[in-house]
């Protein structure tokens, strides 16, 4: 259940769903009140959800150092270090 985070957060939900992805709190704030602004379309997904290249496509996004030669697995484990 989604825990209320008073004005700071305007999507409880995704906040959560951000939190149990590995993001810190204040990343998902921002994340989770930029899309109830309608300014980002977040993908939600688990990372173990998405394919290989979506997780290399967000990577590249996010400019993370040798993401050509990483298996899914440490393109997750580099992602959520980041």
């Amino acid at each position: 259940m989604a825990k209320d985070h008073g004005d700071s957060v305007k999507d409880d939900e995704l906040y959560e769903e951000l939190r149990e992805e590995g993001y810190s709190k204040s990343k998902a704030a921002a994340i989770a009140n930029a899309q109830a602004k309608g300014d980002i379309d977040h993908d939600s997904r688990p990372y173990e959800e998405r394919t290989k290249e979506e997780l290399y496509d967000l990577a590249q996004e996010r400019d993370i150092e040798g993401r050509s030669d990483m298996t899914k697995d440490e393109l997750i484990e580099a992602l959520r270090e980041q």
